[in-house]
């Protein structure tokens, strides 16, 4: 088999070459062997990355078993929970791009013939499989895995119920003392936040669009079947080298649609419209919001897990994990089964014998929780190209409202707001200028939202925002608005008072002013300075595209 590392290290030219590899302390032996990159995450600051250096050992016990000769690297990476709520925020999402970027450059300069990736949390996932994409070598992804959820009062809690409880605080509804218990509890274990927040949403739909081994999702971060499936994981990647398999034989367009509709079914985080859309610009198979609607519109939303429902990931992982959610919808021709797996095999082989739902924490398929996906496309005068709201997490009486417009041109001013108490049922927040160029870095709100939920008002007041919502929000918060303030969209010209109507059920966001009155406020408009003047932030808003288009740099 002639292998990419070949053109590296093989024939008398390369004795140079040789020379630097023995200097790692390889072998000749070692280095006849396929050379495997292990792309770790791993660093002492993402709880979510903490066991990875544990992941990687088996990795590469797994590669080494299979005959080949593994070399690890590092990305960085983003806590976003950590980074939420200031201006480290700004950097979430466009570090997705550096990751991407970082590993083509190592891949490429060194000639690898294959690679295993191991991200856990936030943009690191959907930054290595864009990277995956593009260099269409045999790749298979393990996460690190999810987090336990915590006890605290008799029930289950996690890091968004930490968030919620900073608004409860500040209402007097909860103590200093108990929330210091709260903090303790909430995040009991290394791994990815226990809800289906946007790590443990994106692992999942790793394993949907075929790069990761079935449990890649759900298996909890401290298990020792994670180690386990690290080791298959180090052995597969052998096997696709040797088949010839790539990246992008397994990320095809049917395979990105199987993970739209996982994502629809299990109504994971919003930020994986960013991210899916992304990943299928780089395999060459471009999607859009109507896309997603499509999706949305055939498929039943049969997972409610944190923070749409007080179950967390080892709920689902007990119920069958991911497999089980795809071995229901396949019951009605909503998955592509001859899609093909890391796993070497097709989806059906996957889920065979399968029984799918467990009727508690996967719905059966005539059962669903609501007929349409747990993800929403909205548009209107307000957003002509598009916004994406969490349905699933809406409650049954915001899915119809109308109310006046509270407009803030930034995260922080709308939580000044809603804990200063100026905000009141009924309203409508709109928090602009958060976009992928106006932020920059389209910042999560998961600090406003929180704030919503924690001074009661989560039934009765709606968030829209040019920017995006953690995959820990609930309620009416719709994101994603697009064009973006900062381009001029629509959202640039509400005012404060102007009535706005969100009808999730007839996918409408809408701005009640007509259009020659937003025509005069348009003339009128002038484009603020940017907030970001130098460094990689003021390079990204610069080349970054609209949300819509998964927020790539051109």
């Amino acid at each position: 088999m002639e292998l990419r590392s070949d053109r590296m290290k093989k024939g008398p030219n390369r004795a140079p070459h040789r020379s630097l590899l023995k200097a790692d302390g390889l072998t000749d032996e070692e280095i006849s062997r396929p050379l495997i990159a292990v792309v770790n995450s791993a660093n002492e600051i993402i709880p979510g990355h903490l066991q990875l250096g544990a992941i990687a050992d088996a990795v590469k016990a797994g590669i080494r078993i299979a005959g080949g000769t593994p070399l690890e690297f590092s990305t960085i990476g983003v806590c976003d929970g950590i980074a939420m709520g200031h201006a480290g925020m700004r950097y979430s999402l466009a570090s997705r791009e550096i990751i991407a970027d970082s590993v083509e450059i190592v891949v490429q300069s060194h000639a690898f013939d294959a690679m295993v990736m191991i991200p856990n949390c936030d943009k690191i996932i959907p930054g290595m499989l864009m990277a995956a994409a593009r260099l269409d070598i045999p790749t298979v992804v393990i996460s690190g895995g999810p987090m336990l959820a915590g006890k605290w009062k008799g029930r289950d809690v996690d890091l968004d119920t930490v968030f919620s409880t900073v608004g409860a605080v500040r209402a007097g509804t909860v103590t200093e003392e108990e929330m210091c218990e709260l903090e303790n509890a909430a995040c009991p274990t290394c791994g990815s936040c226990a809800g289906l927040f946007t790590a443990n949403s994106m692992n999942c739909l790793t394993e949907a669009i075929g790069m990761g081994l079935p449990g890649n999702g759900t298996i909890p971060a401290v298990y020792s079947e994670r180690l386990r499936l690290a080791k298959h994981a180090g052995m597969r990647v052998m096997e696709l080298l040797k088949k010839g398999i790539t990246a992008r034989d397994i990320m095809t367009p049917a395979a990105i649609r199987n993970a739209m509709t996982l994502d629809m079914a299990f109504g994971g985080s919003s930020n994986t419209v960013l991210h899916l859309t992304a990943i299928a610009h780089e395999a060459g198979a471009d999607i859009t919001l109507d896309d997603w609607a499509e999706v949305s519109a055939r498929t039943p939303n049969l997972v409610r897990v944190s923070p749409a429902s007080d179950f967390h990931m080892e709920d689902l992982y007990f119920a069958g994990g991911i497999q089980a959610i795809l071995a229901e919808l396949a019951k009605r021709d909503l998955i592509d089964e001859h899609a093909l797996t890391v796993s070497g095999e097709k989806v059906h082989h996957n889920l065979k014998g399968l029984p799918g739902a467990d009727g508690r924490i996967i719905r059966s398929i005539d059962e669903p929780y609501y007929a349409e996906g747990g993800l929403r496309v909205l548009k209107g005068n307000l957003a002509p190209r598009g916004a994406v709201v969490k349905q699933s997490a809406v409650p049954a009486e915001m899915r119809l409202h109308t109310g006046p417009a509270r407009v803030f041109d930034s995260e922080e001013s709308a939580v000044d707001a809603i804990l200063g108490g100026t905000i009141v049922k009924g309203d409508i927040i709109v928090i602009r200028y958060e976009g992928p160029k106006g932020g920059p870095g389209m910042r999560e709100m998961l600090a406003p939202t929180s704030a919503v939920k924690g001074m009661g008002l989560a039934g009765s007041v709606a968030l829209i925002t040019d920017g995006r919502f953690s995959g820990a929000t609930s309620g009416a918060s719709i994101g994603h608005v697009s064009p973006e303030a900062a381009e001029g969209g629509p959202i640039a010209l509400v005012e404060e008072g102007d009535t706005i109507e969100i009808d999730i059920d007839a996918g409408t966001l809408t701005v009640d002013v007509t259009d020659e009155r937003l025509a005069m406020r348009r003339r009128d408009w002038v484009a603020p300075a940017p907030r970001i003047t130098e460094g990689y932030l003021a390079r990204y808003a610069r080349f970054v595209s609209g949300a819509d288009e998964g927020a790539v740099l051109s």
